[in-house]
């Protein structure tokens, strides 16, 4: 049954991604995409700031910066939406692709410290001051036998990185990683959920990680639902990650763009949604603060799902969904850091760097907390192309050096400033800078001039954290929004609570709501 009305909820970028792909599905359809903010694009929200003195301006990020050329799904927007042009990439074989660093943790039972180049090949590896705690954990690995209970349907990220590497390893790499993608605790969060290719290799290898990596996993039977690509997949050939020069908004503005030009799409802003219920007849009832209530043969909810829970569980007809609040959010600040000088005199030449959970734990109180740091990105390196003046070598010859710092996540939360917005540097420097440029100067191993500039965006519950027995908590869900019992199909819930976090995640989850309508 073609939909006669849909209301999508939330503007974020699943939101964007669901209308805009819900406008071309279904193009005699009469969408309403309803955002409680004034602004659209969710956590992704790019700023150029004029920097006074110094003749330059900056790109500014306070959510995702770079995106992987292996989704399809944004490839595909970028081709429809035409924003070939804006697209800078990095190539595999440029520095920021091949370094990438390690802050290991000083501590009595570490036999190194500080930060760390991470090998990307097997002879730098073996010269590797990681190699103690890297190439016996792998090497032990091909050959162990399976030790996954046979009863076992998920766990967390480090439990199994502990039974497949040793709990040094989990430690080290894999809470470092899930700092950086997840903003979260190794402990907590579900490895089926987070990371399914290493669950799934442990499968085809016989009980083994690596062993499975070696083996081609089998390939799904081809739906025949191709990708609009163009010509973005000739444009990745040899691209390690990209982005855009007026940063990663190009990519919502686009879509708010394309949607505000489209005959059967409405864009409702500063309109909270209070109640969202299944009536009798079988429709779906949108209460609102811009008006009389939607009536809609077919909603998707792009919302976080704790909001989501308290819009329908205030109906005592509405079917219930459970699980919505299971999951904890992660809180994260980003802060955006300009310095006058070249970056050659402020840190190596790479991506930028991850920092592993310290060896004694997170600290339990803000009152001994640590700056919280999860990781710097070295921005004039990987994204000088946003930046201006432009040099012929930006790594010597900038008049600047941007970087980003992530904060928060599993570590108390410090005190912010009370304006958290941009400041010249002949203001006084807060506490909370302070503090980060002093980690950062230890972190770097030298001296770290104060900053012409900074930018502090606090992402308040902006990832969840998907704990163990999630995938089934999700099919138990869809399986009631489906049911002629529950919602017969005519809500769909997507966002990163129920998918992938990153941005190709949001874009594909949109692209695929409405495809059983």
């Amino acid at each position: 049954m073609i939909p006669s009305k849909i209301a999508v909820l939330g503007g974020g970028l699943s939101g964007l991604s669901s209308a805009y792909h819900l406008s071309r599905r279904f193009p005699k359809s009469q969408i309403v995409l309803l955002e409680k903010q004034s602004q659209l694009g969710g956590w992704v929200r790019s700023e150029r700031v004029s920097l006074p003195g110094l003749e330059a301006s900056v790109l500014l990020e306070g959510g995702p910066r770079t995106l992987r050329p292996n989704n399809e799904s944004v490839l595909e927007l970028i081709n429809l939406l035409n924003l070939q042009d804006e697209v800078i990439t990095v190539s595999k074989s440029s520095p920021p692709a091949k370094s990438r660093y390690l802050y290991i943790h000083e501590s009595p039972s570490s036999a190194m410290s500080g930060l760390q180049l991470l090998p990307t090949t097997l002879v730098s590896l073996l010269s590797s001051p990681l190699s103690s705690i890297m190439f016996p954990p792998i090497l032990r690995e091909i050959f162990k036998r399976g030790n996954r209970p046979a009863d076992l349907k998920d766990e967390s990220v480090d439990s199994f990185f502990k039974r497949r590497f040793g709990e040094t390893f989990a430690r080290t790499f894999g809470s470092a990683l899930v700092h950086g993608i997840y903003a979260a605790d190794s402990r907590k969060l579900s490895v089926r959920s987070a990371f399914p290719v290493a669950w799934d290799a442990e499968d085809r290898g016989f009980g083994g990680m690596i062993r499975g990596l070696l083996v081609a996993p089998r390939k799904s039977i081809d739906q025949g639902d191709k990708y609009d690509l163009g010509d973005t997949s000739a444009m990745m050939r040899d691209v390690s990650v990209y982005s855009f020069r007026e940063g990663m908004q190009t990519l919502t503005n686009s879509l708010v763009a394309a949607l505000q030009s489209s005959p059967n799409v409405t864009i409702l802003e500063n309109t909270a949604v209070s109640r969202v219920s299944l009536r009798s007849a079988g429709t779906l009832e949108i209460k609102h603060s811009s008006g009389p209530s939607l009536q809609v043969s077919h909603a998707v909810s792009a919302l976080p799902l704790p909001v989501l829970e308290r819009l329908v569980t205030t109906q005592t007809t509405t079917p219930k969904i459970s699980n919505l609040t299971y999951n904890p959010l992660s809180t994260v600040t980003v802060v955006n850091l300009v310095f006058p000088c070249p970056p050659k005199d402020l840190h190596p030449e790479g991506f930028g760097y991850l920092i592993p959970r310290p060896p004694d734990d997170y600290p339990k109180s803000p009152a001994h907390a640590t700056p919280g740091i999860l990781g710097t990105v070295f921005d004039s390196c990987s994204l000088h192309e946003q930046d201006s003046p432009q040099t012929t070598n930006y790594y010597t010859d900038s008049p600047i050096t941007k970087l980003t710092m992530m904060t928060g996540g599993p570590y108390p939360a410090l005190p912010l400033p009370p304006r958290a917005s941009p400041a010249p540097h002949n203001v006084h420097i807060p506490q909370f800078i302070r503090t980060l440029l002093d980690a950062l100067q230890t972190q770097l191993g030298r001296p770290v001039p104060d900053p012409v500039y900074w930018r502090i965006w606090k992402n308040e519950q902006c990832i969840p954290t998907l704990l163990p027995g999630h995938l089934a908590r999700v099919q138990d869900m869809k399986n009631l929004l489906q049911s002629k019992r529950g919602w017969g199909g005519r809500l769909e819930v997507i966002g990163a609570g129920v998918g992938g976090v990153s941005v190709g995640d949001c874009v594909q989850a949109g692209r695929n709501t409405g495809k059983d309508w």
